[in-house]
């Protein structure tokens, strides 16, 4: 059986506290650290059906399915190209993408809101997804996704704190934040003692935002950013000249 980190071996210990959602949400994450369908329901007693249909969009590396072999004795971790319409589906997603960033482009807020996922959103969990400390920055996170890549989007947020925080103030505070409904507040995340981060310990922790059902979303995110990227709007080469030019026309006056 493959070793999983402590923060999901948690909730599996908690596993019958957990909703129907969050039990999905589990098993995802799971799959994503490159567990098979067997070695998911050895931990989330399911049948197989219920783990395709929660992890049918979660592409394993191929570092991932020759682990899988090697652990079960079988083939059925070999790579095989069962995926190649997503995948044509994915390119068109990012294809569109990139073609609406340069009428979007002109949108001051779709702009901050692209920049803000470019450095702070994750790239890897195969949905959109964010943490920060910030309120102001979640709030304006959650309006974006709204705004520009999802209609109706639904949320689900963590709290994340350490040991000693006063859990049940933070979710207040992040309820009334983000003015989101208690019940998409999954089960908070304490880190113990000795973990070696921060000392200074934020009072309301870090909230982590993520997107239910946000695949083709992200996908969506990515395809703009990669526009914006091959823009190079801030390259080494463009920025000093219009930095230059804004210095001489201040001495000049």
């Amino acid at each position: 059986m493959v070793n999983i980190p402590s923060h999901l071996t948690g909730r599996v210990a908690i596993l019958h506290t957990l909703s129907q959602w969050e039990r999905a949400e589990l098993g995802r994450d799971l799959r994503r650290h490159g567990l098979s369908y067997r070695e998911i329901m050895h931990h989330i007693p399911v049948a197989k059906a219920t783990v395709s249909r929660w992890c049918r969009d979660i592409e394993l590396t191929e570092e991932q399915h020759r682990a899988i072999a090697e652990r079960t004795g079988s083939q059925a971790g070999t790579p095989r190209d069962t995926q190649h319409r997503r995948r044509a589906e994915i390119a068109r997603l990012r294809e569109t993408a990139r073609v609406e960033a340069l009428d979007l482009a002109s949108h001051p807020a779709w702009v901050a809101g692209l920049l803000l996922y470019w450095a702070e959103g994750s790239k890897t969990e195969n949905r959109l997804a964010l943490a920060n400390s910030d309120p102001a920055l979640i709030r304006m996170f959650l309006g974006w996704v709204g705004a520009y890549v999802m209609q109706q989007p639904r949320f689900s947020i963590r709290v994340v704190l350490h040991a000693g925080n006063d859990e049940p103030a933070a979710r207040e505070y992040w309820i009334d934040q983000t003015g989101l409904d208690a019940h998409g507040f999954v089960a908070s995340y304490i880190k113990p003692e000795g973990t070696g981060h921060r000392k200074n310990h934020l009072a309301h922790g870090v909230c982590q935002i993520r997107v239910r059902r946000s695949t083709d979303g992200l996908h969506r995110v990515m395809g703009w950013i990669e526009a914006i990227r091959e823009k190079d709007l801030w390259s080494r080469d463009y920025a000093p000249r219009r930095v230059a030019s804004s210095i001489g026309r201040a001495t000049d006056s």
